[in-house]
């Protein structure tokens, strides 16, 4: 039977791409529900090549707009939060990629879990804040969740039929993003433009600009946490520029496994909608007949805080990673608008940190208040 799929963030990056999978696989896979958040044109497009059955515009000034282009389409048109909700939910589907970028993927991903919907998960931050919630839901609503992060999906590749098998360590690749190597005085200076031109991925901005900071790999560590439910200090991060290795498990016996490819984020992304199988597929190959080289260092923690912050904040628990998330969004979205430096980001999100209440034991509407009131102070901080 075809998997009956909805695209949580169907414009973005990863969004566009698991549509190119589907495109692909026809025969495997359709694509029942798009949801966007603002991007209507390609939602519009998107919704005249594959014809859902539904379609949801995040933003409710242009419902009008993307109902009137889609008038002669046997599509239904909804729009706003509450329709996202009701979308995930829906008895069309039974997989839901989440491929929003932010704070803004939890609700609706909670949602779709509580309908008994698989999860195939590139919205990182849904683990990073409410990692501990999202693993209670997954037991007792008894769906899967399957990683779409190509560091992520290399771990699980790594450990898929070594359920007997214990694993001592997780080691997480990170390719150190443009300005690998720089020092703070080099970093002064930088602008968003060099920030987001990344050297491997083509990626969406704000997860440029993490890649760029090494919050990216941060959360990666705190999403990795709740994945594969292991000790964040067995979790190691090493720079590896080529991004040939997506990430490696080491075993109790010393042996290591390692998953290797171009990076191609329609690889992880196949994967996950597979899982536990591989088909075919026309994604480039890696060719060992060319001549290439595998580098490995440790990354810079004085230079690039972010990274240690993150260890700090998954260390601590409770609220911390929330916060961290929190002060990040905002402090990526002013730095994208030349409101502050690129050093400053991770001075204020450590500010946060510091400030900020800890909370051991949440619940959702916990975690809601916590991001409003470090969003509150962030702002603070960046405006002083």
């Amino acid at each position: 039977m075809k998997k009956k799929i909805a695209i949580l963030g169907s414009t973005g990056s990863i969004g566009q791409q698991t549509l190119d999978v589907i495109k692909n696989n026809k025969e495997r896979f359709t694509a029942e529900i798009l949801i966007a958040g603002q991007n209507s044109n390609l939602l519009i497009q998107q919704a005249k090549t594959f014809k859902p059955k539904i379609v949801v515009i995040n933003d409710e000034s242009k419902y009008q707009y993307v109902k009137e282009q889609l008038k002669h389409e046997s599509i239904k048109i909804y729009s706003g939060k509450n329709e996202v909700i009701n979308a995930v939910r829906s008895k069309l589907i039974d997989t839901v990629v989440s491929a929003v970028v932010g704070y803004s993927g939890l609700e609706p991903t909670i949602s779709a879990i509580e309908a008994r919907k698989n999860i195939a998960i590139a919205n990182k931050e849904t683990l990073v804040v409410a990692g501990e919630l999202i693993n209670n839901l997954i037991k007792k609503y008894k769906v899967k969740m399957y990683p779409i992060d190509s560091e992520h999906s290399a771990i699980y590749q790594c450990i898929l039929g070594e359920e007997q098998n214990e694993y001592e360590k997780i080691i997480l690749t990170a390719s150190g993003g443009p300005f690998k190597g720089f020092k703070r005085s080099q970093l002064e200076k930088v602008t968003p433009n060099e920030a987001l031109n990344h050297p491997k991925w083509k990626m969406g901005k704000k997860i440029s600009i993490d890649s760029a900071t090494l919050m990216n790999k941060g959360l990666e560590v705190i999403e990795a946490k709740w994945l594969f439910n292991i000790d964040p200090k067995n979790i190691e991060v090493v720079i590896h520029p080529e991004a040939i290795i997506h990430s490696m498990v080491q075993f109790i016996d010393g042996s290591i496994k390692a998953q290797l490819g171009v990076p191609d984020m329609k690889i992880p992304i196949q994967f996950a909608l597979t899982s536990p199988y591989r088909i075919d597929s026309n994604f480039p190959r890696l060719s060992f007949n060319e001549k290439l080289s595998l580098n490995f260092e440790k990354p810079d923690l004085n230079t690039f805080k972010n990274l240690k912050l993150a260890f700090q904040a998954i260390k601590e628990g409770g609220n911390k990673p929330c916060i961290l998330n929190a002060a990040n969004e905002v402090v990526v979205d002013s730095f994208l608008k030349k409101e502050i430096k690129f050093l400053e980001m991770s001075d204020i999100i450590e500010e946060c940190l510091n400030k900020m209440e800890y909370i051991a034991n949440l619940n959702f509407e916990d975690y809601v208040e916590i991001d409003k009131k470090t969003r509150v102070l962030t702002k603070k901080l960046i405006n002083k």
